[in-house]
Parts: C-alpha cells; sequence; structure tokens
C-alpha cells in the first residue's frame, strides 16, 4: 500500500511493523481514506483466516474501521494531552452496531494493540478520562484485552464462546498471553487441560487444575 494519509501510514506500520507512528493534526477522514483502510483490514483479515481455517465469520468492515479510529485517535490524544476532554465523545465513540464474532475478531486487528497504548496511557496520568473509556471498550471487546486485568463476574462463558473457532482463538490467545485470571475460571480451565491433554506440562506446567 503506498503512504496516502497519516491513518493509513500509520495503520499500515502498526500491522506491519508494530510501530505507532504519531501524527498530531486531528482531521476527519475522507471517504477515500476509508475506503482505503476499509481494503487494507479486509487483505489483513483474509490472510488471518488462513490461520483460524473457517470462512464461516465475515469480516465486518464498520467494527474494523471504528477499532481503527479509536486505536489512531487515542494514540494521537496520549501525544497530545492538551485541552482534549471536549472532544473525547467525539473521538472515541461506543461501538453501536451487533457485537458478534465477526465484529470482535474484525475489530481485533487493530484493537491486540491497545492495551500497550493503555499501559503508557496509565502510567503517564491514570486519571486520565480516556483510561477508563478504553477499559470500558477493552471490557466489551475482551478477546483484545486478553492478560488484561478485566471484569470477567458477568460474562456467560458457556455462550460467549459458543462458536467454535471463536473459542480455539480466545484460548490460544490464553496460552500466549500466559493470562491466569481467565484459565483459572472454571469452565476456561475445563477447555484448556482438555485441549493440553497428556501434554499440559508442556503447554503450561504452572496452571493449576480447579475444580468445580
Amino acid at each position: 500500500m503506498e503512504k496516502k494519509s497519516p491513518f493509513l501510514d500509520t495503520l499500515f506500520l502498526l500491522r506491519k511493523e508494530g510501530t505507532l507512528t504519531i501524527f498530531s493534526d486531528f482531521k476527519t477522514l475522507s471517504e477515500k481514506e476509508e475506503k482505503e483502510a476499509e481494503d487494507f483490514f479486509e487483505s489483513e483479515f483474509e490472510k488471518e483466516r488462513l490461520d483460524f481455517l473457517s470462512d464461516k465469520i465475515p469480516f465486518n468492515k464498520e467494527a474494523a474501521i471504528w477499532a481503527a479510529k479509536v486505536l489512531y485517535h487515542s494514540a494521537q490524544l496520549y501525544l497530545i494531552r492538551k485541552d482534549t476532554a471536549k472532544d473525547l465523545e467525539k473521538l472515541i465513540p461506543q461501538y453501536q452496531d451487533e457485537k458478534d464474532v465477526s465484529a470482535i475478531l474484525s475489530a481485533d486487528l487493530s484493537f491486540r494493540f491497545l492495551p500497550k497504548l493503555l499501559d503508557a496511557l496509565q502510567i503517564a496520568d491514570s486519571t486520565d478520562p480516556l483510561v477508563k473509556i478504553l477499559e470500558n471498550i477493552l471490557q466489551q471487546f475482551h478477546y483484545s484485552g486478553i492478560g488484561l486485568d478485566l471484569n470477567f463476574e458477568k460474562i456467560n462463558w458457556e455462550e460467549e464462546l459458543k462458536n467454535k473457532t471463536y473459542r480455539k482463538l480466545y484460548l490460544e490467545r490464553i496460552v500466549e498471553k500466559k493470562a491466569y485470571k481467565l484459565a483459572e475460571i472454571p469452565y476456561i480451565n475445563q477447555l484448556l487441560i482438555a485441549e493440553f491433554g497428556m501434554y499440559k506440562d508442556i503447554f503450561w506446567r504452572e496452571l493449576k487444575i480447579i475444580e468445580n
């Protein structure tokens, strides 16, 4: 992809190199920029589909673009940190559509990078209202927040993980992040132990086996 705008440049470099380049100007995205971002994320989604091997989960362009804007504007707000409180609701809107597996995985193309940004914000100023906003977003899209100290008490895990593909991805990320808080929830613990089988100590020796 050619470099065509600060928004697209930021997303491209973040996805390809893991580096976050911040541009200080807040500008309304053009339709052309949004369409190019949609095409980019759809291409990235299709690449990742090769890992979860399911053609039944469609790309959700609305969720992907919303999440990209949230990440991009949050990074800008972290940099500027002056007279920005009045713009928070406009720059970091809530997700209004259905939060299904398609939306969760499409948003994760950007949101997987959000926890590190949230950590940086908390270190800079834990009272910043943006911190609470991003915590609430990651509470809602908690697949992207695996490894953070989120509140999982109200989640019905059997319902949440009923999709086999999403369940597989969720468990894999718990193992990748060594997310003990999640892994020791009885229902998830049973799923993990069943997946590990006799190789449990190879995958995660320290993980306790939780009895119901």
